[in-house]
Formats: structure tokens, C-alpha cells, sequence
């Protein structure tokens, strides 16, 4: 007698049971995944990761000619690909901050990976700007700091806002969003809006942990006299209120500041500076 297994959407059959006849155990699949939670992810760690990049879409970002429905100004992850209307913005919970210096290679050269990358401690190489290494007046308009010797290396400072988005579909995601050139004001901006956060406790003031509360971020059009662009907005949207997430944005920033998270730069995860004026 054939046996015949009764299926259902989303849900598997227990086939262990003797008697055909028998109503099926049937097991949720997400219960399922929960029981196997992180199998087949054993020999993989942080090196073998890439953590998403937020970046703004610049007018000249080759994502517009590849991505239908990506539009200038909107949010764009490097990893998965997701293109967040830069009007609606995006919710994310601010977990860890760095500032770098970053020493580039003219783009078009080399890997595009960074030549060099030095903390605000470490020293770095001596710079110039292009106008005072020419002497020519029409180099005046180029802002970027160039290593002395460098062949053309240039060092961008450089924000890090490691941060959890929060998905619509009730899941999350860590990234990077990395701040140079006219996003630099912005970034302090930022800085200035969760170090001013306070909240009454038991012993009365304090200042609460960076990711403790969740901010919605746009993006704006700007513009000065050297051209246009699109650049971050952001606003407080208020405390976390599941554990769960806070413990998750915890855990992230306790990572980053162990040295566990690797970033892994690219001439692609930013905004290109020639397509920002300063």
C-alpha cells in the first residue's frame, strides 16, 4: 500500500510515524529553523563577512544605471541591494562611532581598496593641497589633502556610524554609513543629538548608552556655489522599548569596540567626493 504524506503550506510532515492512517505530527517550519539556529555557519567569521555599507546615491553612482526603481538621493545597501527612498529615509538604532583617516589612491588606480587607514592617534603622513604642490591657479578649487610623495594619494577624514537597521518587515540588519567631505557637519550633528540625550533614572540624570535610541535618517538636497548634491538628515524618533533589540544593538557595539567587526572599504561604499562639492 502506498503511503500518502498529507502536506501543508509552509509546514513539514513528520514521516517517522508507522500507520498511514494516523493524523501527521506536523512541526512549524520556523520552529524547525530556531532548533538548527546557526548550523552551517561554523567555519565562517568576521574575515569572511561584509558588513553593508549606507550610501547616498550620487547623481554619477553606477547603481542608477543598473537599479529600476534607485533614484538620485536615495539610501542604498552595498549588500543586499535594498534602495530606500531617500524622502522616506530609513530607521536604524546608532550602535558605535569611529573617525579615520583614510589615504585613497586616485580612483581608477589600484584595488580601490584604501592605501592606508590611520585613527586619530596614529601619525600621519604629511598632506598638501593640490594648489600649493602646482602653484596653479586653476587647482585652487580642488579640496582634498595630497600626501607629499604620494603619487596622488590624497587622506579623506572619515566618520564611521556603525548602526541596526530596523526593517519594515519587523527584522534587522547591521551597517556602516561612512561620512566624509560636506557630510562631516552632519555627522557632528549627529554626534551632538545622542551625546545631548538625557534621561531621569533612579539617581537621577544620565546619560543614556549611543544605542539606546532609534533615528529616522533622509537625505536632502543641498547645494553651494560649486554644484548640488544629496546629503544625510536626521531626527530622534525615541527610545527602544524591546529588549531583545536593545540587547542585539549592545552586543554590536561591545563587537565593534573589541576590534571583532572588520570594515572592508571600497572606492564604491561612499559617495565619490568629486560628485560633492565642498
Amino acid at each position: 500500500m502506498t503511503k500518502t504524506v498529507k502536506k501543508e503550506k509552509g509546514k513539514v510532515v513528520n514521516p517517522s510515524l508507522a500507520d498511514p492512517y494516523t493524523t501527521l505530527a506536523i512541526v512549524p517550519l520556523p520552529a524547525m529553523f530556531e532548533a538548527d539556529a546557526g548550523k552551517g555557519m561554523e567555519g565562517i567569521g568576521q574575515e569572511d563577512l561584509a558588513l553593508p555599507f549606507l550610501k547616498v546615491l550620487s547623481g554619477n553612482d553606477p547603481v542608477l544605471d543598473t537599479h529600476e526603481t534607485a533614484r538620485k538621493g536615495d539610501i542604498y545597501n552595498t549588500v543586499s541591494g535594498d534602495v530606500y527612498t531617500g524622502k522616506e529615509g530609513i530607521r536604524v538604532v546608532p550602535c558605535a562611532y569611529q573617525r579615520r583617516f583614510i589615504e585613497w589612491v586616485p580612483r581608477g588606480q589600484g584595488s580601490g581598496a584604501p592605501k592606508n587607514i590611520f585613527t586619530p592617534n596614529e601619525e600621519r603622513p604629511q598632506t598638501k593641497k593640490l594648489f600649493e604642490i602646482t602653484g596653479e591657479a586653476k587647482d585652487r578649487d580642488d579640496y582634498k589633502d595630497y600626501v607629499v610623495g604620494g603619487e596622488g594619494s590624497y587622506l579623506e577624514e572619515t566618520h564611521q556610524h556603525f548602526v541596526v537597521i530596523l526593517k519594515e518587515d519587523g527584522g534587522s540588519e547591521t551597517a556602516l554609513i561612512a561620512m566624509k567631505s560636506t557630510q562631516l557637519k552632519k555627522s557632528r550633528k549627529w554626534n551632538s543629538m545622542v551625546s545631548s540625550t538625557s534621561m531621569i533614572g533612579a539617581n537621577g540624570p544620565f546619560s543614556p548608552p549611543r544605542y539606546s535610541h532609534i533615528y529616522v535618517l533622509k537625505t536632502v538636497g543641498e547645494e553651494n556655489s560649486k554644484g548640488s548634491w544629496h546629503g544625510w538628515e536626521m531626527s530622534k524618533e525615541g527610545q527602544i522599548t524591546d529588549a531583545a533589540l536593545y540587547g542585539q544593538c549592545k552586543t554590536f557595539s561591545e563587537s565593534i569596540s573589541s576590534g571583532e567587526v572588520i570594515v572592508k572599504h571600497s572606492n564604491d561604499d561612499v559617495a565619490d567626493s568629486n560628485s560633492i562639492p565642498f
